[in-house]
């Protein structure tokens, strides 16, 4: 899909306020730890993730994705009354019914002409919300439109250790699937884009590519376990196989929608896993790594808010300069990869 409309105007984010690290994490996990005869670093060492952030205990989804929409909505200079849709994208939701958006488009002030719903598809909710965006735009059925996503990882986190501590038939090798848990954090993010018709900002959505490999859904499963509360599993190692698989499949489709050359990529901002996701997925697609930012050594992995965080702050660090394309790479569970590009 190749876009001619439709520009970014501006991101905002919100970073929860408790920083808690891989060694924190195992220090909870120390009797287990012993048991297995696991080193301690192991965690940092398999993922590369230094700590990750939390949020206060009971805070909803709803309440960090209005946070980031308040400073995306100020930067952008726009009002309320602006904005003629709203598109809510994570994994983590206040409640099944209503949709999340709900509570967000309350808290920001939004008019009663904005449209709202959710998009819930792993890893991808965020940018499969541009791609609903920038279709409307296209379409122009939208002037300005606010995407935002907001995870709480919390609850799994406390969830998994808890499973962990009180299972004494555990072993090495049955612990693995459950490691995936411990590298997620908390955050939130927004964004505001628009017609290029109506306010040319010159940052240009240029187009968007995806693909589906559902062979391999089974590889990552998450969501609430009886008594047992917010659990996720997953096959770490199958997963990374078959996400850069996904991710080699859409890529040829990304350069032609865009019409780029892939040396003519200034900066790379991507779903972030583990750090031998990372190098599996550059070393695949034959792309030098020195031009990816990340933040997964300070965020962990942070779902849908991932990758759109991640170029939110290396925009805010001048990684990504007023005329340079930036590339949002993503692989989510199920399996599907989604691919962005913006010519900042």
């Amino acid at each position: 899909m190749k876009y001619s409309r439709v520009c970014l105007h501006s991101f905002g984010y919100e970073l929860p306020p408790n920083i808690v690290t891989s060694a924190d994490l195992e220090q909870q996990l120390s009797s287990v730890y012993k048991r297995l005869k696991l080193p301690e670093g192991r965690l940092e060492l398999m993922s590369g993730i230094r700590s990750r952030r939390f949020w206060n205990p009971e805070t909803q989804p709803s309440e960090g994705a209005i946070l980031a929409g308040r400073k995306a909505l100020l930067s952008s200079g726009l009002t309320a009354a602006d904005i003629d849709f709203l598109v809510f994208t994570s994994v983590s939701r206040d409640m099944m019914e209503p949709a999340t958006a709900s509570f967000v488009h309350n808290g920001l002030g939004l008019e009663s002409h904005c449209q709202i719903f959710d998009i819930s598809n792993a890893c991808l909710g965020f940018l499969n919300g541009m791609l609903m965006l920038a279709n409307m735009i296209e379409l122009g059925q939208v002037r300005y439109g606010l995407i935002v996503a907001s995870e709480t990882a919390e609850d799994l986190v406390c969830s998994t250790i808890e499973k962990l501590q009180a299972d004494v038939t555990l072993t090495r090798k049955s612990i693995k699937p459950a490691f995936a848990s411990l590298t997620i954090g908390s955050g939130a993010v927004a964004l505001v884009m628009g017609s290029k018709k109506v306010h040319d900002t010159g940052h240009r959505l240029v187009g968007g590519s995806w693909k589906a490999n559902t062979r391999h859904n089974e590889l990552c499963h998450g969501g609430q376990s009886g008594d047992d509360g917010t659990l996720m599993t997953t096959d770490s190692e199958l997963l990374l196989e078959r996400g850069v698989e996904t991710a080699a499949l859409c890529w040829p489709n990304f350069l032609k929608d865009t019409g780029w050359d892939k040396e003519k990529i200034d900066r790379f901002f991507c779903h972030q896993v583990g750090q031998a996701h990372a190098r599996k997925l550059f070393s695949t697609l034959e792309l030098n790594p020195e031009r990816n930012f990340e933040t997964l050594q300070v965020l962990g992995n942070v779902g849908s808010v991932s990758a759109p965080i991640t170029m939110a702050m290396g925009i805010e660090k001048g990684k990504l300069k007023t005329g340079q394309r930036g590339a949002l790479l993503g692989i989510g569970s199920g399996i599907n990869s989604v691919m962005l590009g913006v010519e900042w």
